[in-house]
């Protein structure tokens, strides 16, 4: 089977999680026995075409990425479809894919015309939605736009793929589709991604806190849904109990400002670091050398983050809401769930892990052993029954 996948970041483009699993769908998909073509975008820099991992990359050049600007950025976006619509065709006329697989709204545009000119199944990912980001407030510009991309999206696919159950019902109810339309294939994990090549680890967590002290990392986009700043109401209130706890945050986005004004009127600044941005080996480390991991999300799609904490020896608390609640199972055995949007409850469950280490160390051990039920082979084998389903004419590969 050969399979035509677009998506507006593949690594090393990274905006978030998405880049990570449509990479790795994307490789375990050849693993399966498929032909994998991403055709995705160059980030200004990259070869036109490359092989990583056995899939063949396709980029398309783009004009300045705009920042700030949203109509600007809605332009850039019709832009990138109208290139990537053109490389489309270009590769549809020398192969004949089975089958388009496209990653949120963002490529849709060139996607479906590419499916429907070639008579092909056109493959739809959610990943998330404007809906859901903005907590159902989607009347105005560019929310309208970007909600009513998505609604045309859905409606039209042959096929709808959903990255949670809670993200099924999220997807049926804002678009108003029978859940029956929509199949749940979770993302993956795969430990050996969360290697890290920094060799002293205690060096690294000396730059961040004293031996005796507790660290707390939080990850993500730094954005209103990712809630962060319940997150740090609740390290005030441990800070203030125990003295000797630090946090790190790593990540960047447009509540940045506001969180780290946030953390000085809590009185946090000299307890903490605000990162930016950092690289996967960074990540890795960091997960390496916290103590805890809070993933304090309003919205959540899945909960690739509190995935990567467990796998790495790190104690995740999360909140109770979203996919965070099939990641992590609501009886404490391998991660803590906190009441959604409540920092009162996050503080207190925050600050009894700090004050018992052995029950700590119980439950990471626990989480180790849990995040192997998230195998990316078996991703691979559901997404390639789904596409045969779809395209019978193509062979359907079982993982190896």
């Amino acid at each position: 089977m050969r399979i035509l996948l677009l998506s507006w970041e593949y690594p090393p483009v990274v905006e978030g999680g998405l880049a990570r699993a449509v990479r790795k769908l994307s490789e375990q998909l050849v693993r399966s026995g498929a032909e994998v073509c991403v055709l995705t975008r160059g980030g200004g820099r990259l070869p036109a075409v490359e092989d990583r991992h056995g899939v063949t990359v396709h980029r398309v050049r783009e004009p300045t990425y705009p920042k700030g600007d949203v109509a600007a950025f809605i332009r850039w976006v019709d832009h990138m479809n109208a290139d990537m619509l053109e490389r489309g065709e270009e590769l549809f006329g020398r192969l004949d894919f089975d089958l388009v697989h496209s990653h949120d709204w963002l490529v849709a545009g060139a996607a479906e015309p590419l499916a429907r000119r070639h008579g092909r199944p056109w493959v739809v990912t959610v990943h998330a939605t404007e809906f859901g980001r903005h907590q159902g407030w989607v009347d105005k510009y560019p929310q309208s736009h970007i909600h009513g991309v998505e609604a045309r999206m859905v409606r039209r696919a042959d096929a709808v793929v959903a990255c949670s159950n809670y993200m099924r019902g999220h997807i049926a109810s804002a678009f108003e589709v029978p859940q029956r339309q929509i199949t749940v294939i979770p993302n993956g994990i795969d430990p050996r991604d969360l290697e890290t090549h920094v060799e002293d680890l205690e060096e690294l967590r000396r730059g961040f806190a004293r031996p005796a002290e507790r660290l707390v990392l939080l990850v993500g986009r730094l954005v209103y849904e990712k809630g962060f700043h319940l997150a740090l109401d609740a390290l005030a209130g441990a800070v203030t109990r125990f003295g000797d706890v630090r946090f790190v945050v790593a990540g960047t986005g447009t509540a940045e400002e506001e969180l780290k004004r946030q953390a000085r009127k809590l009185g946090l600044t000299r307890h903490g670091t605000f990162l930016g941005w950092v690289g996967d080996d960074m990540l890795h480390s960091l997960y390496r050398i916290s103590d805890v991991c809070i993933v304090p999300s309003i919205y959540e799609p899945f909960g690739l983050v509190a995935l990567e904490a467990m796998a790495s020896g790190c104690l995740t608390i999360v909140a109770d809401t979203g996919g965070l609640r099939e990641v992590v199972p609501g009886d404490g055995s391998v991660g803590l769930r906190f009441r959604s949007r409540d920092s009162d409850s996050l503080g207190a469950m925050l600050e009894d892990v700090l004050d018992d280490d052995d029950s700590r160390r119980r439950v990471v051990a626990a989480a180790r052993e849990h995040v192997l039920k998230f195998d990316w082979a078996e991703v691979g084998t559901t997404m390639l029954r789904l596409y045969g389903e779809l395209a019978p004419a193509g062979p359907v590969f079982s993982a190896r």
